[in-house]
């Protein structure tokens, strides 16, 4: 069986810059054969004189070896068209990047990857990547709740255009998409330029233990919460955030004002709609009764919740838990042992208007 194909879904709101980095892709001499999916004709089409607007699917083969092709329609379609063609050795290529209108909902597809069996055992789905407009950014987000879920859903967040703001603004920009997804690193790239392993490769959709959360979300969040909560109890864990290490038995489960997530004092007041909360615990869960409450979340918050990711301290086993998923459709699987370091769950979720407090009281109910 031949390797499984990665695939990048490259989104982001019109004008953010999304064809200047597939045109850089396409066109830079870096020794991939990369398949380009544009999935749907927006306003910017990568080439006009290269795609023909015919309605039809079209192929072109590009001069470093890639191919594009346009699609209108079914994306399952369009990704078992070009694998029959590869098989049939009519086309090479050994990634795909599929380009969302800037308009759509990266979720679906997304979920394409894991509910399609034909496109999951020849494709594995890489990152979303979100690109995100400097100058015009904040207005986007605070009208279209599509590019909060763009930004939500991202593995890696890239801040375009960044040369037509000042600092201030492009701080104020960062700390706002900090909040509203935690793990995606956030870099600036102008006119396409960041280097190719930024974007390829990321592994965002791998069960693995590399669950990165911001560490200035999570420094943030610590400073707002002592701020508030200074009068409670004393701040001896590692950031305020989690409320799961042991506010739900020394304290008798108070209940904490978990809504300035996004509030930050300092920086313009956005109230999105996306967000992203942080539980951590050092105290094993209780396989049953997490188990429970868990697929009650999905079920209930399934289509509000964009992205989740952990790594879980279970009781009775040695081992790392690690589990991921994209609105309904979890996955985990057991990981490395806890060898020299102290075994804690570390858990994110990013979704829209979720419950951050009946989930992280939920939790902590769980805790053996």
């Amino acid at each position: 069986m031949s390797k499984l194909i990665p695939v990048t879904i490259l989104t982001g709101f019109l004008g953010s810059g999304k064809t200047t980095l597939l045109k850089r892709i396409l066109n830079e001499q870096h020794g991939m054969k990369i398949a380009v999916i544009e999935n749907e004709f927006g306003e910017e089409n990568i080439d006009n004189e290269i795609l023909v607007q015919d309605g039809r699917e079209q192929i072109v083969q590009m001069s470093n070896g890639c191919i594009c092709c346009t699609i209108r329609g079914d994306l399952v379609q369009a990704l078992s068209d070009l694998i029959t063609q590869r098989d049939e050795g009519k086309f090479d290529f050994d990634r795909v990047v599929i380009e969302t209108t800037g308009v759509a909902n990266p979720g679906p597809v997304a979920q394409t990857f894991f509910m399609d069996e034909e496109i999951a055992s020849r494709y594995l789905l890489d990152a979303v990547i979100t690109l995100v407009d400097a100058k015009h950014g904040n207005v986007q987000l605070d009208k279209q709740e599509e590019a909060q879920r763009q930004v939500g859903f991202a593995d890696a967040i890239f801040i375009t255009k960044s040369d037509l703001v000042g600092a201030a603004e492009i701080d104020d920009l960062r700390h706002r998409l900090q909040h509203m997804n935690a793990r995606a690193p956030i870099r600036t790239a102008n006119f396409g330029e960041t280097p190719i392993d930024t974007i390829f490769d990321l592994r965002g959709f791998n069960l693995n233990e590399k669950l990165e959360i911001d560490p200035d979300f999570l420094r943030a969040d610590e400073h707002e919460h002592e701020h508030e909560h200074e009068h409670e109890h004393d701040h001896d864990h590692e950031h305020g955030e989690h409320c799961g290490t042991d506010c739900g038995h020394e304290h008798g489960g108070h209940d904490h004002d978990h809504g300035h997530a996004h509030d930050h004092h300092h920086h313009h007041h956005h109230t999105d709609r996306i967000a992203s909360f942080v539980f951590r615990s050092d105290k094993p869960f209780h396989y049953g009764k997490l188990e429970e409450f868990l697929s009650g979340i999905l079920s209930v918050y399934g289509e509000k919740l964009l992205r989740y990711k952990g790594v879980l301290y279970m009781e009775g086993v040695d081992r790392k838990v690690v589990f991921q998923g994209v609105h309904q459709l979890m996955g985990s699987d057991v990981g490395a042992k806890w060898e020299d370091e102290t075994p804690g769950t570390k858990m994110v979720f990013i979704g829209v208007d979720l419950p951050r407090d009946a989930i992280l009281k939920g939790l902590a109910a769980c805790l053996a």
